[in-house]
């Protein structure tokens, strides 16, 4: 003998399955954790969330960019032709630094020691900032900098950081 559903039963049962799913759409709206909130993974060691950039220091940032350092980084930090190949002299030309280029293959440290001192003089002829530019400065720049890497470099820029920190 088969069993059928009243109409009732059916009404009820329709009726807690829209408030399941209206009450699932609800809670995921307000709330949703984002993908950036769990932290970066590679590798599998997982870092703390990538952090958020300044609006005010990236402003900052731009500009002291664009008055020190696009006549040789370029405008829009891409870096000179050719930037891979050696010069005569050894030295190489300045590197792009957007997702181009290598900036965002090392910690914030490393890249806060050469703006200050300068790149590696056997190779680079970029110059010292650190009696130019004030350690805010200098991380306005690279916040800045960081604005034109996308999504995966940054995070890999970012886990490459905090894995530097003491």
């Amino acid at each position: 003998m088969k069993k059928s559903w009243s109409k009732d039963s059916r009404v009820w049962l329709g009726i807690l399955l829209l408030l399941l799913l209206l009450g699932g759409i609800l809670l995921n709206r307000g709330g949703a954790v984002p993908e950036e909130a769990y932290g970066v993974t590679i590798n599998g060691v997982t870092v703390p969330p990538v952090p958020t950039l300044n609006p005010d220091q990236v402003a900052q940032g731009q500009q002291l960019y664009a008055n020190y350092c696009s006549s040789c980084h370029g405008a829009n930090l891409e870096g000179q032709p050719n930037w891979k190949q050696p010069l005569p002299d050894g030295k190489l030309l300045p590197p792009p630094h957007d997702s181009n280029g290598h900036t965002w293959h090392h910690p914030d440290d490393l890249l806060l020691q050469i703006i200050a001192n300068g790149g590696d003089p056997a190779i680079s002829t970029m110059p010292a900032f650190r009696d130019t530019l004030s350690d805010a400065e200098m991380r306005a720049v690279l916040a800045f900098i960081k604005t034109s890497w996308g999504r995966e470099e940054r995070e890999f820029q970012w886990w490459v950081s905090s894995r530097q920190a003491p």
